[in-house]
């Protein structure tokens, strides 16, 4: 966030980004290349304490070399916000003040589901989908978060 207390302004437009599907009791990562053609899972961090979760937090942004943040920010299909609409606005107001870096909302509706079909279809087991859900979340919000904004250089096919 910035001075008009807005977590978009001043986005950078290079450099490694840190995707996240928020929880109250996990919340699942994913990283994007520098470039920001491609997003990875990363992991699936579980909440411990206040300060707990600012360390872990400082280190992921220093071992990764993130310079911002895309949250998924859930609403209800009519496009309304949600009670966990505010819980994640919270989060994110925290993400910023603790780490300093900006950050981005994205529309994570149908992202679970789509993460579950995704882990159903690699045939994995019950036990194994919950293990990687919360971040392959992650990586399909930062994923469309990043094909949205992608701009096409001059002479490149489209």
């Amino acid at each position: 966030m910035t001075s008009s207390g807005h977590p978009a302004d001043e986005f950078p437009v290079q450099g490694r980004l840190g995707g996240v599907d928020f929880g109250t009791v996990r919340i699942g990562l994913a990283v994007s290349d520098p470039d920001r053609r491609l997003a990875s899972p990363y992991e699936i961090y579980h909440r411990r304490s206040a300060a707990a979760d600012a360390e872990y937090f400082r280190h992921f942004v220093r071992e990764e070399r993130i310079v911002g943040f895309v949250i998924g920010l859930p609403v209800h299909t009519s496009g309304e916000e949600s009670q966990k609409s505010a819980e994640v606005r919270t989060f994110a107001k925290w993400l910023h003040e603790i780490t300093g870096l900006p950050i981005r909302f994205y529309d994570e509706r149908y992202t679970s589901v789509l993460a579950e079909q995704s882990l159903v279809e690699a045939r994995l087991t019950r036990k194994r989908r919950k293990a990687r859900l919360d971040k392959v979340a992650a990586q399909l919000i930062l994923a469309a978060y990043l094909e949205s904004t992608h701009q096409y250089l001059p002479g490149s096919l489209s």
